[in-house]
């Protein structure tokens, strides 16, 4: 049965329909079933978001902007511990909406939680402003930091709460006023996270939703006058149009695109049957989880071509026994693609893998079997013999594809690695820790893993390089975006200069 969220736009600190009175069908990836019925905004639902937005920032009931700082604080650990209350319910929806097991629904919760409460002890510790050293006694000169504004946030349907946490936490820290745009594919975790904002007690046109397409409610916000800020997670081909679109207002820009992440694994980090072991299992993680929808997978495996084929053999052997379903349900260790839509996007990339040469290992087809006709599953599919003349290797699936290249040197092993537009996260897998060390420090990604893949801290900066956007999030940089630094100085003695003798 689909619940009914009509009134999902939140404006002002009040719920209501689509201006046009449009909804959309959010669909359930496991069985494309009606999951529930949310509001279609447009244009016109944007423009009143955003006049919401502004008047809070300029003239609202309680000067969010100007709240001490101790306050906003305390309300980001409210809101931690309401997401902590209902962690179950809201690692069920996540879990329903965007196709991942719920296990991996609760995690994202935990992450969410400690996003809100770093970002609350962070901007207690960094609000008192830097005392800079005029060389004059009768000179008191600070540099402080005030809010950027209103901020338009523009996140993905991969991680929906997870992504709206890491720009509204820091944007409420810093004291903006936002409007935010969820995927109008995965849009109920977003809208249940407004309501926590609420209960938290953040005053009413703070935080404002809309939801709706990008085409036309995210255009808006990215080319709107009022907004000062646009933070955009997503595609590359959307975010340059943001980018564009931003360009005439001279708006700050925070663009987090995606990657083309390697997995360098070489042969020294194979010597024994439990290292073997661990370095298989993680290249499996790296490529699937979420069935490969991360922007950080590490999606090229790229190996020592002495350990190849025992290494691609037993990849392929294990992810062949991965067993996919319905994230609810026991047992299931990968869900479906989050839409038809990505799914014969998946699809293609494979049979254009396979006519440019690749060889299939494992996977490339959709699986068979109760509970699995009707959804939009693909068996995670691990490519050999690929290059980096082939597609697949250059431009991001979003799905459960693994392709496989070789390296016989180092240096070879780097070039490969790097020869990507993109620069978000990768991996290097060697028992030589010095090594390990030289390839991580060569490797032009955001971020580097040494024997490990996927983990990341509140605390560090996260973003990427190239193609893979601008700006960063989490971390002291992440709050720094939504800042503007400003340069006091205060003359204690003033006199006349006598510049002009008059």
């Amino acid at each position: 049965m689909s619940e009914h969220h009509t009134d999902s736009i939140h404006v002002a600190g009040e719920w209501r329909t689509a201006a046009s009175g449009a909804t959309r069908d959010i669909l359930d990836p496991a069985d494309a079933t009606t999951l529930a019925v949310v509001a279609e905004g447009g244009a016109e639902d944007a423009d009143a978001a955003i006049a919401a937005a502004r008047e809070a920032f300029d003239h609202g009931q309680g000067e969010w902007p100007t709240t001490p700082v101790a306050e906003r604080a305390a309300l980001l650990r409210r809101v931690a511990d309401l997401l902590q209350r209902d962690r179950e319910s809201l690692g069920l929806l996540e879990s329903r909406d965007a196709g991942k097991t719920v296990e991996e629904g609760r995690v994202d919760v935990d992450c969410v939680s400690d996003a809100f409460r770093y970002f609350a002890d962070l901007v207690v510790h960094e609000s008192g402003g830097r005392v800079v050293d005029a060389g004059d006694p009768d000179v008191h000169s600070v540099v402080v930091h005030e809010p950027v504004g209103v901020c338009a946030l523009i996140t993905p349907w991969n991680y929906p709460l997870l992504q709206a946490s890491w720009k509204i936490a820091p944007a409420l820290a810093a004291g903006n006023t936002f409007v935010v745009k969820p995927s109008e594919i995965t849009p109920l975790t977003t809208i249940a996270l407004m309501r926590l904002l609420t209960e938290a007690g953040l005053p009413a046109g703070v935080a404002n939703l809309v939801t709706g397409p990008g085409a036309t409610v995210g255009a808006r916000m990215a080319e709107h006058p009022d907004v000062d800020l646009v933070s955009f997670t997503g595609g590359l081909v959307s975010g340059t149009k943001v980018m564009r679109a931003a360009a005439d207002g001279v708006k700050k820009v925070a663009l987090e695109l995606g990657g083309k992440n390697p997995n360098v694994v070489f042969a020294d980090a194979c010597a024994t049957p439990e290292a073997f072991d661990t370095a298989v299992d993680q290249a499996l993680n790296a490529a699937f989880i979420h069935s490969g929808q991360v922007c950080s997978a590490g999606s090229r495996l790229i190996v020592e071509e002495s350990l190849r084929e025992r290494f691609v053999a037993e990849l392929a052997r294990r992810a062949d026994l991965i067993r996919l379903g319905r994230g609810t349900e026991p047992g299931v260790e990968c869900g479906p693609l989050v839409s038809a839509q990505q799914l014969a996007r998946t699809e293609e990339y494979v049979a254009s893998a396979l006519a440019e040469g690749a060889v299939l290992r494992a996977g490339g087809q959709r699986p068979t079997g109760p509970g699995l006709d009707d959804g939009w599953f693909y068996r995670p599919t691990v490519l050999d013999h690929c290059d980096r003349t082939m597609r697949v290797v250059r431009e991001e699936v979003f799905g459960p594809v693994l392709t496989v290249e070789t390296f016989r040197t180092e240096d070879e092993a780097v070039a490969l690695a790097n020869d990507t537009e993109y620069g978000l996260a990768g991996g290097v897998w060697s028992a030589d820790a010095g090594r390990a060390r030289r390839v991580a420090r060569r490797m032009r990604h955001g971020t580097v893993w040494i024997n490990d893949f996927h983990p990341y801290l509140p605390q560090a900066e996260w973003g990427g390089f190239g193609k893979s956007g601008i700006g960063r999030e989490l971390g002291p940089a992440g709050l720094a975006e939504y800042r503007e630094s400003k340069h006091v100085y205060q003359n204690l003695a003033p006199r006349p200069v006598r510049w002009f003798k008059g």
